[in-house]
């Protein structure tokens, strides 16, 4: 018998997370065996306060007894009352489909937050309020106080208006940056929590805080300043447990001591500037002198929620080493980090007291080799550092972060620069997605999607990361969120970001563009409603719940989204959407898509969308309204929009290809439209036409119809305009335009042309789904039920694909050679998946070297062979259980 062992426990979003609010949170796990075949039937879960009693096999919170139930993801905690400030461990055993046992997990443990604000019972504490002018320098903030007896456990719990960094007895705490990172602050505000156990003491102890602009007050695109006020604040509590059962809570308060320091300015956009000679050594120490010092002002309390964060912190992701170095004129020197990339730079330096270093922040190089600077607008992307003078200092920006691959450091003679890295920083998600194949370009470009994402998934997925812009374009997330889930755990990520766009949503029901939302714009009708973009705030909980079973996310915002389809229907009562305005498909190349069809496809796509959901949360009555009303959309599109011979108006490639992704057409004339598309493709010399929009369903669309080989012929072109065209030119993200450069040409449009921009990476969908197979199956969510469906192609000789699902890894690699196909495949367990093998007739499909017979049957219901499902269209198709499988056959002359 093979061992089962239940690992990789998630509470909600994340591992092991501190301060949470849900008070009901699901819990998960992964199942590891080699086991073929393998399929969960039960599920014993405890949780406890005690870990003793843990391990003793008593859950004194919840013991659910013996759970008959394949369900292992998003299982809903069924205990007793769950209380703020309180920490549960808990474990799961599981029994497979013969009745034998799993040993217990590891433990794992979660902690809850302040659930009532009757919890808090701190102060807002900051700088008094006044209108600010010109640079803002960071506060410093302290607090003395005495632990007389020995600790059980200390938490810190966190929130500002305004950007923290916490500190305990010199120590930094936790390893956050930007938190509590950006919301709409006139609706809510998160809160971080941290285990401070270790870092306190018996005896003296001190708690610093330095608090910056951040969101809250510093530029955002390019409105300005202080957008959602000019008084900085924050509020701290540390709440302490004694061994002997005891509790104290230190808490800020007009008590504390507050001063300025080395921070002269820090800004996002703007950089900034340290002057090392005026850092107050020990200040977050125990015996500090702060006579000097001036009490913060107190403020009242805060109307709007205090919630929990629940996506991954923005952390430091990883290092990069430079990988080289020139002189561009005396006393300047320009570093190649040899990948665009967002962070800032770590510089280690000695020099003489007063001395000054500015480095400024660059994507790419001009034609001279200084750096290209036009593209940034307004944002300065510059840091400044004095140098105090003793010795060798370090130096790296604590509240600012910019988009870069080259840094220009410029320095006087007396400064020596010993060293330059580059500081990654992104939201800390798990990676999920490897692809790898026969050809170093697609190689390339899949990199770059994923560098792209990891740049701008900076609390909300931001349009780019260097320009005085970086703002939650909903248009761009909602197009990238299936290759962003592809990518990385982004679960938590677009719960936070689908929270932001509800707080953002109009009374009149419409969605916005952005989120969150800049109010006070002296138009409030500017950048809402726009097809594409609003769209979001129902596409992206339908993704959500594709990817992750996520039902939670549907069932908070279904009025939301309900909200949003009302006002549609309101303003479009012909069903034909003319309301919207601006973007279309944006960044297409001479071919816009008529504004009418695109807007009017969205209105049929979200109302498809909303009827899925409606029923995959019970609600069959708004499920059959939603899909009545797809249907008379679909109607009003073809009478309005499609010829008989199957030409759509407008007659671009995203046009075609959002109608026949968006199951628009009618069948005979999808095969009509789809030609006009294939031909469009071909007379252009295989070339894109699309913006940003088209791209996303470009390549599967030419997949499901039958011009899968012109799918490749795209991906693989490497002359303007195409992915690979960048590739060729050196890029090591995606471009925000086809045309940002070209040979010809040299820059475009500096006023809007980011080298870092994901969007059109938004073909990793296709690279995962298409090339390399892998896929949920439409009709169940969560790869609970997995599709291997690669679409194979000469032009490479081999893929290798691997996703990390909410079950374990999927994998499929595939090759050909000699006119034959070998797929390898891996099945996690508690899944099944239907295998689809390229067929041609007479030829037999051989599993581990052993031809699988016609009609292969396992209805024992082990799983543990292998069952024929016929053929489906040019593929024969297999349903197997979890496992390892290695299948071989011959393919037809069409391969």
């Amino acid at each position: 018998m093979h061992s089962i062992i239940p690992t990789n426990l998630k509470t909600e979003y994340l591992y092991n997370p501190l301060g949470i609010d849900s008070t009901r949170p699901r819990l998960s796990w992964m199942i590891e065996t080699k086991a073929r075949g393998f399929l969960q039937s039960a599920y014993r879960i405890l949780v406890s306060t005690d870990i003793r009693q843990l391990l003793d096999e008593t859950g004194n919170v919840w013991d659910s007894g013996k759970v008959e139930s394949e369900q292992s993801v998003f299982v809903p905690y069924g205990g007793a009352p769950l209380r703020s400030n309180e920490r549960y461990y808990w474990k799961v055993r599981v029994w497979d489909t013969e009745g034998n046992p799993s040993v217990w997990s590891e433990t794992a443990e979660w902690s809850m937050g302040l659930l009532s604000r009757d919890d808090w019972k701190a102060e807002w504490i900051g700088e008094p309020f006044k209108p600010v002018e010109g640079n803002r320098e960071a506060g410093f903030f302290r607090k003395s106080f005495a632990i007389g007896k020995p600790i059980r456990e200390a938490t810190i719990y966190a929130t500002a208006f305004g950007a923290i960094e916490i500190s305990l007895n010199g120590s930094r705490v936790g390893e956050d940056y930007f938190a509590p990172e950006w919301t709409d602050y006139h609706t809510r505000v998160h809160y971080r929590t941290y285990d401070v156990t270790s870092l306190l003491r018996e005896g003296p102890n001190a708690v610093g805080t330095i608090l910056g602009e951040g969101w809250y007050s510093g530029h955002i695109a390019w409105y300005g300043k202080n957008l959602y006020g000019e008084a900085l604040r924050f509020m701290l509590q540390l709440y302490v447990r004694y061994e002997d059962g005891t509790e104290e809570t230190i808490v800020s308060d007009a008590s504390w001591k507050e001063s300025k320091g080395p921070i002269l300015f820090s800004d996002f956009l703007m950089g900034e500037s340290y002057d090392a000679r005026l850092e107050h050594r020990g200040w977050n120490e125990a015996g500090f002198d702060d006579s000097a010092w001036r009490s913060p002002h107190a403020f009242g309390g805060f109307k709007g929620w205090i919630q929990a964060q629940i996506s991954p912190p923005i952390r430091v992701m990883e290092v990069m080493e430079q990988i080289a170095e020139q002189k561009l004129a005396p006393g300047t020197r320009l570093v190649d980090i040899g990948q665009n990339m967002v962070g800032w730079a770590r510089i280690r330096l000695m020099g003489d007291r007063g001395s000054a270093v500015t480095l400024r922040y660059a994507e790419v190089l001009n034609p001279d080799g200084s750096i290209y600077t036009d593209n940034l607008r307004t944002a300065k992307q510059t840091d400044t550092y004095i140098l105090k003078g003793e010795g060798e200092e370090i130096y790296e920006p604590r509240f600012t972060f910019h988009g870069f691959r080259y840094v220009e450091i410029t320095a006087s003679a007396d400064v020596n620069v010993l060293q330059v890295t580059g500081r990654v920083i992104h939201n800390a998600m798990k990676p999920t997605g490897r692809l790898v194949t026969s050809d170093a370009g697609v190689n390339r470009l899949f990199s770059n999607i994923q560098w792209t994402q990891r740049a701008n998934f900076i609390s909300v997925p931001t349009d780019c990361p260097q320009r005085d812009e970086r703002m939650g374009w909903t248009g761009d997330a909602q197009i990238f969120s299936r290759t962003a889930t592809y990518n990385m755990d982004a679960a938590g990520f677009f719960a936070k970001y689908m929270t932001d766009i509800a707080d953002a949503q109009r009374k009149t029901g419409a969605f916005t563009d952005t989120a969150p939302f800049l109010k006070g714009f002296s138009d409030w009708s500017t950048f809402v409603a726009s097809a594409g973009w609003a769209d979001a705030g129902v596409i992206i909980p339908w993704t959500m719940y594709g990817v992750y079973e996520d039902r939670r996310i549907i069932e908070e915002h279904y009025d939301a989204m309900a909200a949003w389809m009302a006002y549609l229907v309101q303003m479009n009562p012909s069903l034909l959407r003319t309301d919207t305005q601006y973007y279309g498909d944006w960044l297409s190349l001479n071919a816009n898509t008529p504004m009418d069809v695109f807007a009017t496809a969205y209105f049929a796509y979200c109302a498809k969308l909303m009827a899925e959901m409606s029923e995959a949360v019970g609600r069959a009555e708004q499920a059959a309204s939603y899909a009545a009303l797809f249907d008379r959309i679909r109607s009003r599109f073809n009478e309005a929009f499609v010829t008989e011979d199957g030409r759509i108006a407008g007659e671009t490639q995203t046009g075609y290809a959002m109608a026949l992704f968006m199951d628009l057409l009618p069948q005979d004339t999808r095969r009509k439209a789809a030609s006009h598309l294939a031909a469009d493709i071909e007379q252009r010399g295989w070339h894109i036409t699309t913006g940003i929009h088209g791209i996303k369903y470009l390549l599967p669309v030419l997949c499901e119809v039958g011009y899968e080989d012109a799918a490749y012929r795209l991906l693989l072109q490497d002359t303007y305009p195409s992915w690979l065209y960048s590739v060729r030119n050196g890029a090591t993200t995606i471009w925000e335009r086809w045309d940002g450069w070209t040979e010809e040409k040299g820059f475009q449009n500096p006023g809007m042309n980011s080298f870092n921009h994901y969007a059109l990476g938004a073909v990793g969908e296709w690279m995962f789904r298409y090339m390399g197979g892998i896929d949920r199956r439409s009709d169940t969510p969560g790869y609970k039920h997995i599709q291997i469906r690669p679409f194979m192609n000469d032009k490479l000789a081999f893929v290798d694909c691997r996703y990390e699902s909410s079950y374990g890894t999927i994998r499929n690699r595939w090759s050909i050679e000699g006119g034959a196909a070998d797929i390898q495949v891996t099945i996690p367990p508690n899944t099944k998946a239907d295998i689809h093998i390229p067929h041609a007739d007479g030829e037999p499909v051989y599993e581990s070297g052993r031809p699988i017979p016609d009609g292969a049957n396992d209805r024992a219901g082990t799983g543990a062979s292998i069952i024929d499902l016929g053929i489906v269209g040019d593929r024969r198709v297999f349903q197997v259980g979890s496992g390892d499988y290695h299948f071989r056959t011959r393919l037809g002359a069409s391969k």
